[in-house]
């Protein structure tokens, strides 16, 4: 009888035991876990940044500008469509944090720059095909560098199509020709003068001036048989199927505005890089070096959106390498 109590006392205590350890088990548990040290959140992007310039970059700008501002919605970014020349008048008064330019700054644009202590970085953010367009119905295909600088340059009389040297203009012979172009703070009218004239500002003065307004110059060739005109790549090929451009001959045969012959360097000498130019003590603040960072980084979804030709990858690294040189 006293081992029969004995043995149930013993089975009784191990029981306790039991569920004393499973209590205990559930209570560990049950006890909230440590938690984790917060993570803190980089501040985010303030400010206003003020670009203003080339109406050949502006496109890329403003597609740029839309894009960031969607992913930093505290920095407002502005761009004003000044043409280059007075974009860098605007920028060597100090009065934006970076100018875009479809050709480079003017040594005469870089000493006003000096006199105000405006340091500044050159970064390029797109290439460009410079092309020349005529209207759809016109028969000529390709022409020579030679017939373009008879055709525009300051001393030439040349009025109809059959006077043009080397071109076979068949019907259009007797056709007037009728000139579309933009005006002298056009870093495009600068560049076109300069390559196709052999100096900057070499121009006939009989053309029609579209300032920076190349919508002008498509309709102008749409409805003018004649007609001929010089427009960035972007707008040509948003009007393709309004306008013709025509293949250009600098003495190794003819090369049409395509990305492929831009990009092998074929299409000379109206290829083109485009640029935008920050200041130094803009790239101080944190959202213009974000920006431009952006710009580069995200360079072909912002110029598929502007109708632009993209930087290679070599030339990503090398605009990146220039930004953040002059940040740091």
């Amino acid at each position: 009888m006293k081992k029969n109590f004995i043995a149930s006392a013993a089975l009784a205590a191990a029981g306790l035991l039991v569920l004393s350890a499973c209590a205990g088990a559930a209570e560990e548990a049950e006890a909230p876990a440590a938690e984790a040290p917060a993570v803190e959140e980089a501040p985010a992007l303030s400010g206003t940044i003020l670009l203003d310039g080339s109406s050949t970059v502006g496109p890329f700008a403003e597609a740029a500008a839309e894009l960031f501002m969607a992913e930093n919605p505290g920095v407002s970014v502005t761009v004003g469509i000044s043409g280059t020349g007075g974009g860098f008048e605007k920028f060597c008064n100090g009065e934006t944090d970076g100018s875009n330019a479809s050709r480079d700054i003017k040594d005469e644009e870089a000493a006003l720059c000096a006199e105000a202590g405006i340091e500044y970085t050159r970064i390029t953010v797109a290439n460009d095909a410079l092309s020349v367009v005529v209207n759809k119905d016109n028969p000529v295909e390709c022409i020579s560098v030679e017939a373009l600088n008879a055709i525009w340059n300051l001393d030439s009389t040349i009025a109809t199509w059959g006077e043009v040297p080397g071109v076979e203009a068949g019907d259009l012979a007797g056709e007037e020709l009728v000139l579309y172009g933009p005006g002298t703070d056009s870093g495009t009218f600068d560049f076109f003068t300069e390559e196709i004239n052999g100096e900057g500002g070499n121009i006939r003065t009989d053309y029609n001036n579209i300032g920076e307004d190349d919508n002008q110059a498509v309709q102008g060739v749409s409805g003018g048989l004649g007609a001929m005109a010089f427009i960035p790549f972007s707008f040509y090929q948003e009007y393709s199927d309004t306008v013709k451009a025509l293949a250009i001959d600098s003495g190794a045969g003819c090369n049409e505005p395509t990305i492929e012959n831009l990009l092998a360097g074929t299409y000379t000498p109206l290829g083109r890089s485009l640029y935008s130019f920050p200041a130094a003590s803009a790239l101080g603040r944190e959202e213009v070096v974000a920006f431009y960072t952006f710009m580069v980084e995200r360079n072909e979804e912002i110029a598929a959106a502007s109708g632009l030709v993209a930087l290679t990858e070599d030339q990503k690294a090398e605009q990146l390498a220039a930004v953040a040189a002059l940040a740091g």
